[in-house]
Parts: structure tokens; C-alpha cells; sequence
């Protein structure tokens, strides 16, 4: 059994191949590498699995090259609307916040909602006071957004207005940045946060802050971080039907997870991804698109780390 082990996502809203530039894969393989590096350092000297999902979420927060944090996208009216959730496989303690303007670190609200116990999921402008009120940093707009972004909104836009919305590619559509992990003290964690989709409508939740859809983690089962088109995450409970899979049918957290991306989801024409670790220590990175910003390192130290299907070493 390996005694630890992380995983995490950048999202599957990633260019073709042909149109990703070396310099772009470049720094974005940095930055997925630093995020391993941040929980993996905490996993290593017997840390907990929730520091260590919160910790590889807040680099790729913090990468301009993800859609979380700085390089969210931007809705309709080009405002960034951020949402997160986190959760503690030991306890099923969870916080989450949805439609925040100006928490710095999305993921770091949700944590303290988890720490707070009061309540799961806080909204808009009262998830951006708790924050405040807890001592946060909190940014203005402009601080989330990136050229990368508004190119994406403007071309959602023109597809809209062409009628060719359901052809943009998944780059143009959406992104998301997730971790999961294992300790070893067994105990498992899940993280998961969005800017949503480009050009999403005002207003509008997905499945990242949505525990048992985007993010879910039980100790003893697995824990998942999704990505993709979150209204169907939602409506399949993807996070809690992989787990149910597990725990009621015997699947493997590989089988389980394959089994509702590349058939649940796949059959609604939609891109889809996530990363998963069992209790055992195993890791799945399934996704239907493309390709899939993820990485992996486990007790044994060899980091890994891919956009499309040449899996690399890091670094």
C-alpha cells in the first residue's frame, strides 16, 4: 500500500495540442510541478491530507496559466465569479463559497468555512465579508484578469452570436484546477476551484463548490476532483457516485472513475475530467477532451506531470 500520495488537475479546458506553444506547456508544467512540490512537502514529513490539497491549490490559484484565482474567466458582463470547495475525508467536514468577487485565494475561503462549522456553502457578496471578516486577502477585479481570459470571452461571444457556440474548443469554453490526496495517517482530502466557464451567465454555480458533485472525499473510499461542464457533474453527483461505485460494487478507484467519464458524461457530448486517489494509494487521471492539465507523486518521490498524453517526469 503506498502510504501517500497526491494528484491534482489544471483543468481539461486545454488548447489542441498543435496550439499549445513550448513556452506555454513550459510554464505551465512549472507551475503544476510547484503545486505537487507544495503538498507533496507537506505529505512527506506526515502532514495532513487537507493541508496538502489546500496548499497545490493555491499555486495554481496563484499561475495565471489556470482557470482559479488570478486567470479566472470571465462571465458575460466580464466579472470574475469564483468558486471553491474543500473536504476532509476523515470527518466529511466541507466548506465551499460560490459567486465570490475578490477573495485572493479562493480555496482559502473555502477552508475557512470548513473551519468556521457553521455553515457548507456561503454565496457572492457574503462569502467575500466572511473573508474580510476572517482576515484574507481580498483583491479588486482587475487583479483576476488576464489577456488569456478576455481573448477567451471575446471569442466565446462571436460563437454565441454565429450560432457555433457548441464548436469552441474546450480552451475557449472552461477550466478548473483541482488536488486530492492521501496521508499517512490514511485519511483522504479533496479541492477543487473555478472561475466557470467563459461568458457563463451572471449568477451562474457549477459544480466545483458542490460537495458530492466536483469535489468529495471519504476516508477508507477515495477522494475526486472534477473538471469540465459542471451542470452535468452536478446531475450525475460525480464525486459521490465514483465513491458509491467503490463502496457498494467493489470497483477499483481506475474503473470507477472511467466508468463515468468516458461513458456517464461522455454520452452528453460534454468534456470531462477528474483526478482521483484511493484509499490504497491509487491514482486515475480520466478525461474525454483533448487533453487534461494533471499531475502525480506518490510516497515513492517521482513526480509526473502531463497536458496531453506524453506523461512527463518533473522535473
Amino acid at each position: 500500500m503506498t502510504k501517500f500520495a497526491l494528484a491534482i488537475h489544471g483543468g481539461c479546458g486545454v488548447m489542441a495540442k498543435l496550439d499549445l506553444s513550448e513556452a506555454e506547456w513550459n510554464a505551465a508544467r512549472s507551475d503544476l510541478g510547484r503545486a505537487l512540490e507544495a503538498g507533496y512537502a507537506i505529505l512527506e514529513r506526515g502532514g495532513r491530507a487537507i493541508d496538502a490539497v489546500q496548499a497545490a491549490v493555491v499555486v495554481m490559484e496563484d499561475s495565471p496559466h489556470f482557470n482559479a484565482g488570478h486567470g479566472a474567466a470571465l462571465n458575460e458582463n466580464g466579472i470574475h465569479e469564483l468558486d471553491a470547495s474543500i473536504m476532509d475525508g476523515e470527518t466529511l467536514a466541507a466548506g465551499a463559497i460560490c459567486g465570490a468577487r475578490h477573495i485572493r485565494n479562493p480555496i482559502i475561503g473555502a477552508r475557512a468555512v470548513l473551519e468556521h462549522g457553521d455553515a457548507v456553502l456561503l454565496a457572492g457578496p457574503a462569502a467575500d465579508r466572511f473573508a474580510e471578516s476572517k482576515g484574507l486577502a481580498v483583491e479588486e477585479q482587475a487583479y483576476f484578469t488576464t489577456e488569456k481570459r478576455k481573448r477567451a470571452l471575446a471569442a466565446m461571444k462571436a460563437h454565441v452570436a454565429a450560432g457555433t457556440a457548441v464548436a469552441a474548443s474546450e480552451a475557449e469554453k472552461h477550466g478548473t484546477v483541482g488536488a486530492v490526496a492521501l496521508d499517512q495517517h490514511g485519511h483522504l482530502a479533496a479541492a477543487t476551484s473555478t472561475g466557470g466557464y467563459n461568458n457563463k451567465p451572471e449568477g451562474r454555480v457549477g459544480d466545483s463548490p458542490i460537495i458530492g458533485a466536483g469535489t468529495y472525499a471519504r476516508d477508507g473510499v477515495c477522494a475526486i476532483s472534477g473538471t469540465g461542464k459542471g451542470e452535468f457533474f452536478i446531475r450525475h453527483v460525480v464525486g459521490h457516485e465514483i465513491a458509491a461505485r467503490m463502496a457498494y460494487l467493489g470497483e477499483d478507484v481506475k474503473t470507477a472513475s472511467a466508468k463515468v467519464i468516458m461513458e456517464d458524461l461522455k454520452v452528453h457530448n460534454i468534456g470531462a475530467g477528474l483526478v482521483a486517489v484511493g484509499a490504497d494509494g491509487s491514482v486515475a487521471a480520466p478525461y474525454n477532451t483533448d487533453g487534461m492539465f494533471r499531475g502525480w507523486v506518490t510516497d515513492a518521490g517521482e513526480f509526473r506531470v502531463a497536458s496531453h498524453a506524453e506523461v512527463m517526469s518533473y522535473p
